[in-house]
């Protein structure tokens, strides 16, 4: 277990968030590591969890998915039950990138969506946002531009 990160538990850090796909020997370089010692930092963030997977960044336009929409959601009643049942219907819809239990808004969730055009998201709206129980509104912002898209974290 991890208390306290080091300078180079920071840097490992920082550096796999954008090259995940970095050698070892590379990022021992980079941070000025020998190799094992490294790869032990790397291990012991991966059993901390602070490491939690790597993933490839895939481009969502060269695969046709054209459109983003944030869409807020509201719902009738505010209890874990109801929450729940949402929950579990839009983990299971693979358009959904990001669903957030929200306050402060007049929706009780926000979404990410994307999709390839207008008559996808307008399909994903009427046959599955708007039928999951307890909805009661939904209001939804069409992305422009993305002005910031980042995954990394500041360490």
């Amino acid at each position: 277990m991890i208390t306290e990160l080091t300078r180079h538990d920071r840097q490992i850090l920082a550096i796999l968030q954008t090259e995940g796909r970095i050698s070892n020997q590379d990022l021992a370089e980079r941070i000025g590591l020998s190799p094992s010692p490294c790869l032990r930092r790397v291990r012991m963030l991966e059993e901390a969890g602070l490491i939690t997977g790597y993933r490839a960044m895939v481009d969502a336009r060269k695969l046709g998915l054209t459109l983003m929409a944030l869409i807020g959601i509201s719902m009738d009643k505010h209890t874990p039950e109801r929450f729940q049942s949402l929950e579990a219907v839009i983990r299971d819809i693979p358009e959904v990138l990001e669903c957030l239990l929200i306050t402060g808004q007049q929706a009780d969730y926000q979404l990410k969506v994307v999709v390839r055009d207008m008559d996808a998201y307008q399909h994903l709206l009427l046959n599955q946002i708007t039928r999951i129980e307890g909805v009661t509104g939904v209001h939804t912002s069409f992305v422009l531009r993305r002005v910031v898209d980042r995954t990394a974290l500041p360490v």
